[in-house]
């Protein structure tokens, strides 16, 4: 069986007192008195309670000023004022202050029973309001932290699945790079250089991978090509040479339906492209081809120059420069030899050498 409610009744005729305390002890409330405002502080401090009535007209502390202390010490208390039919605007005055309720002298017992069943109820329905949104609100803090926590879980996953895939495409790219001495770590170089300049460009994630994927493998379609021809030491043939200029579309067909690298696809396909149009395979023009291809054909001709080659050693970063700069407009899209050129020499020496570090790394770990 609940504990019986607890009230307190305040006022300074003890005859009242005793009236309210016993006639609401008769309805199965445990009533407790104080003879003014101070005395009932006092009670409320050493033993809170449910419920509140008190008298207006009292010495030292009147129950206006009492329903103010209540409030401003946020006691979990409702309070229902007494006072006569002269005080009618004192009363609801303090409606306004906060009171639950006032009762008017004289008073019959019945009334103040229907008046403090009222304000229980709401008091009830108050705190089982403010007990609900407090009990939503602990759940909504403790969803909020399991989706924090799974959120970085997923987050921690997708880093070492995008990890994952760098390394295996890394691999892939040195792999194809190895069928062919002379371009050994040049799609590691090229992917490097190409983000390089697409950063530069305005290029950011989730494009800036996608760039970085396509300009790694964009000789994946190679592995379609016959050694035969890909590693023929003398000049192709016109057969020959037609069937070297199918690798961008066979690299592009190898990668579609592939969730993850579909946004490198286009630079696959277009990697061999011209600003001019007179590239392959689609003789695409201008801005018609995709930014990344065009940043590639720069940084492209860029390795390949600065490369060592069986028939040449790697020319010096000014005679590369000077070749981009000579065929803007025509070969190259202007603005980004634009911004290639605004790169100092030794940005890209310290690329290079940061791609050579990773590759010896990668090396070691093999082996």
């Amino acid at each position: 069986m609940d504990d019986p409610i607890n009230i307190l009744v305040v006022d300074d005729d003890p005859a009242i007192r005793e009236v309210l305390a016993e006639g609401l002890a008769e309805y199965g409330y445990r009533c407790d008195t104080a003879e003014d405002g101070r005395a009932a502080l006092d009670r409320l401090r050493r033993a809170p309670c449910r419920l509140l009535i008190s008298d207006v007209d009292m010495p030292r502390l009147d129950g206006v000023g009492l329903l103010r202390e209540v409030k401003a010490a946020a006691f979990d208390t409702e309070v229902i004022l007494l006072t006569g039919m002269h005080d009618l605007d004192t009363a609801l005055q303090s409606m306004r202050l906060g009171a639950s309720d006032y009762l008017t002298k004289p008073f019959h017992l019945e009334q103040v029973r229907l008046t403090v069943e009222r304000v229980l109820e709401r008091q009830r329905l108050v705190r089982e309001n403010r007990e609900h949104h407090e009990r939503l609100e602990v759940r909504v803090k403790e969803r909020t932290s399991e989706l924090l926590r799974k959120t970085l879980e997923i987050e921690a996953l997708f880093r070492r699945l995008d990890e994952s895939y760098r390394v295996t495409l890394e691999a892939l790219a040195t792999a194809l790079d190895a069928r062919d001495a002379e371009t050994l770590g040049h799609s590691a170089r090229v992917a490097a250089y190409t983000v390089e300049v697409a950063r530069r460009m305005g290029i950011r994630e989730p494009d800036l991978t996608d760039v970085y994927r396509g300009a790694l493998l964009h000789d994946v379609g190679k592995i379609g090509i016959p050694d035969a021809i890909l590693r023929k030491p003398a000049k192709l043939t016109t057969t020959e040479w037609q069937e070297m200029r199918r690798h961008p579309e066979i690299g592009a067909r190898m990668l579609r339906g592939i969730g993850f690298l579909e946004g490198a696809v286009p630079i696959v396909l277009g990697h061999q492209e011209r600003y001019d149009g007179k590239g392959y395979p689609g003789r695409l023009k201008g801005e018609a081809i995709p930014l990344g291809a065009r940043i590639f054909a720069v940084v492209d001709t860029l390795d390949a120059m600065t490369s060592d080659r069986p028939y040449r050693r790697a020319l010096p970063y000014a005679a590369a420069r000077a070749e981009i700069e000579k065929y803007s407009g025509t070969q190259f899209d202007p603005r980004v030899v634009e911004v290639f050129l605004a790169i100092p020499e030794d940005e890209w020496m310290r690329i290079h050498a940061r791609v050579l570090d990773e590759m010896v790394e990668r090396g070691a770990r093999a082996a």
